[in-house]
């Protein structure tokens, strides 16, 4: 259950660490200040850096993924949950009853794995950053 969760956010931030060091970001002010998503750095930069987030802003952060932890993420007993990670509670259906038990137990296999694949390159774009350098694809550090 764990190792699902802890893959599940490894692949969401290895992606976008990708994504902000190759330029891409949200339009427009992140605050009503008039500072641009662009305006912050990237990975541990945008925590303890020049250019970081405001604390108030990280705090924010981190109070919508506790609130999404606690209430909204949640193996709700008696929806129809059919499997240790399955967050739909009887809500959301992507067509994943359509498939069949061998390719059910194929997709999820595949998503632990990717999962253990994505927590090992978050923790090798964070000690790289750390180091320093320049890297293929990341680029500078």
């Amino acid at each position: 259950y764990v190792e699902i969760k802890h893959g599940r956010v490894a692949m969401l931030a290895f992606v976008g660490n990708l994504i902000t060091r190759n330029g891409i970001y949200l339009p427009g002010n992140i605050d009503e200040a008039g500072h641009a998503f662009s305006s912050f750095g990237n990975g541990w930069q945008a925590i303890d850096g020049a250019n970081a987030i405001p604390q108030d802003g990280v705090s924010q952060i981190l109070l919508f993924v506790g609130y999404l932890e606690a209430s909204v993420m949640l193996d709700v007993e008696g929806t129809g949950n059919e499997h240790i990670g399955d967050f739909r509670n009887g809500f959301i259906d992507f067509g994943w009853d359509t498939f069949d038990e061998e390719t059910k137990l194929s997709k999820r296999a595949i998503e632990l794995n990717n999962g253990r694949a994505a927590m090992m390159g978050i923790l090798g774009l964070m000690i790289h950053e750390q180091i320093g350098g320049e890297f293929p694809i990341v680029g500078q550090m």
